[in-house]
């Protein structure tokens, strides 16, 4: 396609500068909603709006080429982000690290990132390009999209683009109201026990869960609460109590945490199996076309061109053996890292396959990542028990590997999104390769400190109030990463997998064979919903994901899907792409504004600023209460259409 007359300004040193700065914030921003709700949103369309305001707002001009490149380096420090709070919080949750190792971490998220982009570039033509009905890139076509609208003088566009600033203020508000001045609780939970049963029931009265739901709209909204509903509702009473617990409170999250969750572990699995088997044949196809290919001679346009072949062999030798250095300093044994590090190759090239091409069919946020690399730690886990490796280096190394294939697989998603929207628009695919290294790079180098701040500074936040940092009934942690406020669920589910593997840790197997089997009946349901023709889908990972989150996480998505959908439901179709437009601009701030608030309030703890208590302890419930009906009805007003 043909970029637009007179606006061939596409890479150039503001949009690098800028591009850069989002990667930083956008990754940042998403490693706490990672570890605070346990999934991420994707970054490009509020990181194309925010290009498009500051070229217009700040420079007073600006081409959508110029947007996008902006979004692309945002867009792949987000991704980056997905990878590393996954994975590498386990190695503090298993206890091998008291801290974030600051170049293993980086390395690992460069290494892993990069992989990701270079394996997918061969398959750009392949997935990206093939024009069928089959690969519709809803986030790619949306984000293309916005800028689009961006780039006219509508003042609508315009307003709807200044709704991620009055968003990010408004989550920013209040997360500073409750995580500075004490004005009311960040969540509320209760637990009764009752005719030997514990019952409960809990909810987050913060913006950034509600705006996750208005991004995910109902359909994914109502599956991660089922999820947490057949676990907290229905799975909890099931189980009877704890003895000796201290409250019905604690009893019921050791119970979640030491049964229930797994049933949670056993449907992901089934779900990423199922996902790889739904696109066996378009990986096939993919595979035979890459090795179709011919050279030409023929001179290639800027619209068509890749990066050079012997960069991204270069670059793809380099990340290997950084990352078998990186093997050999967590394990130490030379033949451990060579298996790993085979297996890590392997698996990130097939992942990436898989990754880009359910991009493809589902988008960016709805790809079933904690599944593939639940797969991938099984496997690797497997292989290096079967080849006689056990105890704190079976953990290492089989984490080592989620981490780089967890990595790859989110950003070749990523990537692949990006450059669906690039061949939209007009832009040269190697220079948005190139913005994408720019991005993984720099956005690599903070994920080690942002999680650092967080885990140190939540517990010191919490130090006067929880004495052990580990809880000897549930095995999780009581304060920082792990914890209530952090809980990082997905970290947490591997930190188990492996102690089950090669540590003291005893998974309860009967409980994931549960899991398998809810997750096969799901199965079952969604053919029949699709070969009904239902809008409605029974899709297996949002469920899976429910059903290990915890259930106050999983009550405002609902919340926040509910408001998308019943604004959407008063207004005819021609108008739902705008209003899903505004909807998702507002929230995708909110998100921004809450993270980046949480993490500002993190380094002034540092320094030794201590947080107030405004509200008496009294009162506080009460207030959270009205905090959420203010959040719920502002979310609602934000997305209607202005009068």
């Amino acid at each position: 396609m043909k970029s637009d007359s007179g606006s061939t300004r596409e890479l150039t040193l503001r949009v690098v500068l800028i591009g850069l700065v989002l990667a930083v914030v956008m990754g940042a921003a998403n490693v706490y909603l990672g570890l605070r709700a346990g999934m991420t949103v994707s970054a490009s369309i509020p990181a194309a709006v925010i290009g498009m305001l500051v070229l217009r707002g700040l420079f007073r001009d600006g081409t959508k080429l110029e947007a996008n490149q902006i979004q692309t380096a945002a867009s792949a420090g987000e991704s980056l982000a997905a990878g590393i709070i996954f994975t590498m919080p386990a190695l503090i949750l298993i206890g091998v690290w008291q801290k974030f190792d600051f170049w293993t971490t980086t390395l690992i998220a460069f290494t892993g990132g990069l992989l990701g982009i270079l394996f997918m570039i061969p398959m750009r033509r392949v997935f990206v390009i093939r024009d069928d009905d089959e690969l519709k890139f809803p986030e790619g076509v949306a984000c293309a999209a916005v800028l689009d609208a961006g780039h006219s003088e509508d003042a609508d566009n315009k307003s709807e683009a200044m709704g991620i600033i009055y968003g990010a203020l408004f989550g920013a508000t209040f997360k500073f109201c409750a995580g500075f001045l004490g004005l009311f609780k960040e969540s509320l939970e209760a637990a009764r026990e009752a005719f030997g049963r514990y019952f409960y029931f809990g909810s987050e009265s913060l913006p950034a869960l509600v705006a996750v739901g208005v991004i995910v709209r109902l359909n994914i909204a109502v599956l991660i609460f089922f999820g947490g509903a057949l676990s907290w509702l229905i799975l909890l009473p099931m189980l009877g109590t704890v003895p000796g617990s201290d409250s019905a409170l604690s009893g019921a999250k050791t119970l979640f945490g030491t049964q229930i969750k797994y049933v949670g572990v056993g449907a992901m699995l089934v779900g990423g199996i199922a996902s790889i088997w739904k696109v066996r044949d378009g990986l096939v196809q993919a595979i035979a076309e890459l090795r179709g290919r011919k050279k030409t001679s023929q001179k290639v346009v800027d619209t068509e061109r890749d990066i050079p072949g012997s960069v991204i062999v270069f670059f793809s030798i380099l990340a290997t053996v950084l990352v078998a250095g990186i093997y050999f300093k967590l394990t130490g044994k030379v033949t451990i890292t060579i298996a790993t590090t085979i297996i890590m190759l392997v698996m990130s090239f097939f992942f990436t396959a898989v990754a880009s091409y359910i991009v493809g069919l589902v988008g960016n946020s709805n790809s079933p990542v904690s599944g593939m690399t639940i797969t991938a730690v099984l496997f690797t886990g497997g292989m290096l028990a079967l080849f006689g490796f056990s105890g704190e280096q079976g953990m290492l190394a089989t984490l080592g590997v989620a981490a780089i294939v967890c990595c790859a697989a989110c950003t070749s998603g990523d990537v692949c999104n990006d450059l669906k929207t690039g061949h939209m628009v007009g832009a040269a695919p190697y220079r948005q390769q190139m913005m994408q290294i720019m991005g993984i790079s720099v956005a690599a180098l903070v994920m080690a400190p942002v999680m650092q701040l967080l885990h140190s500074q939540d517990i010191a936040a919490f130090a006067s109030e929880c004495t052990r940092i580990m809880d000897p009934d549930t095995g999780t942690a009581c304060a920082g990463i792990g914890g209530e406020r952090l809980p990082a669920p997905q970290a947490g589910l591997f930190a188990s997998l492996a102690r089950g593997f090669f540590g003291d840790g005893q998974l309860p197997w009967d409980m994931v064979c549960n899991g398998v089997a809810i997750g096969l009946a799901l199965l079952v349901v969604d053919e029949v919903l699709k070969d009904s023709g239902s809008e409605f889908r029974a899709h297996i990972m949002p469920i899976a994901v429910g059903m290990y989150l915890p259930m106050k996480l999983s009550t405002p998505i609902l919340a926040g899907g509910l408001i998308a959908h019943f604004v959407l439901r008063r207004h005819p179709k021609s108008q739902h792409e705008s209003l899903s437009r505004r909807g998702t601009l507002f929230a995708s701030g909110a998100i921004a504004g809450e993270a980046l608030m949480g993490v500002g309030l993190a380094i002034l703890a540092a320094t030794g600023v201590k947080a107030m208590q405004l509200t008496p302890a009294s009162a506080m419930q009460m207030a959270s209460v009205a905090v959420a009906v203010i959040v719920l009805v502002a979310f609602y007003r934000a997305a209607r259409p202005r009068v």
